[in-house]
């Protein structure tokens, strides 16, 4: 299993959504929705850059999530997504501070 094809399978189930309607959220064609997420799910076909975008999106998280091999930095990377604006500001000089000790 791929890093993409586990994170995808683990947000949409965390979100509640089927596979069905995860597709047609992505803006993926009703009739194969669920099928083309099944396939991505199980690493049988990888999304094109717009459908990984659109799927990302949809799950509120940022496409390199899906992307980030260690587990840690992938629950940063969608923590500091989901922060306001101002919150990610303030994040990154705590994070500076951090680093710079």
């Amino acid at each position: 299993m791929s890093v993409f094809t586990k994170r995808l399978k683990e947000m949409r189930t965390a979100a509640g959504l089927s596979q069905e309607r995860l597709g047609i959220l992505a803006d993926i064609d009703p009739a194969s929705a669920r099928a083309r997420v099944n396939q991505y799910e199980n690493g049988k076909h990888h999304p094109d850059q717009l459908t990984v975008r659109n799927l990302a999106a949809v799950l509120n998280a940022p496409e390199s999530y899906f992307y980030a091999v260690d587990d840690n930095t992938a629950r940063l990377l969608l923590l500091f997504h989901r922060l306001p604006a101002a919150k990610q500001s303030e994040a990154l000089d705590f994070v500076e501070r951090l680093s710079a000790t």
